[in-house]
């Protein structure tokens, strides 16, 4: 059975954190991601939908392995929609780790999907959408930090 992983959020932006967490599913657990991009039109967004969505599949042009969809609504919902086997969520921290663990025990009785708890590798653990969008409001350089 094919084993489909599914990496939900905003993505605004794409960081190079997500990109690692991303390329390690599919080097080690994943024969497909699907990165998902979850819309709520009530909340204000850096970049734009159309942004975030050309900025991945740009990313991936190259990888069939790798789906990007925007959707609206409860990521639960979306993965079972897909046919998700698996969420896939990145851990950049032991505080990160301990909310994620507890999201992953609030899905898998919501939906019986299983999470898959990737830690960032440690040359990106700083590295976080909302650490960007305060670095480009101050006008600050971000190319390290995006992908």
């Amino acid at each position: 059975m094919k084993k489909i992983a599914l990496f939900a959020g905003s993505f605004d932006p794409f960081t190079i954190g997500h990109q690692n967490i991303v390329d390690r599913a599919i080097e080690s657990v994943a024969d497909e991601v699907i990165v998902a991009i979850g819309i709520n039109y009530e909340k204000k967004y850096m970049f734009s939908l159309e942004e975030r969505l050309k900025a991945i599949q740009d990313l991936y042009q190259n990888e069939p392995r790798v789906r990007v969809e925007t959707y609206e609504g409860l990521t639960t919902d979306f993965a079972k929609r897909v046919g998700a086997s698996f969420l896939l969520r990145g851990v950049r921290s032991v505080k990160d780790f301990e909310f994620e663990r507890d999201m992953a025990e609030v899905n898998h009785r919501l939906t019986g999907i299983e999470t898959v708890l990737l830690f960032t590798d440690a040359k990106y653990s700083c590295v976080s959408s909302s650490i960007v969008r305060e670095l480009i409001t101050y006008h600050q350089d971000v190319k390290d930090f995006l992908s």
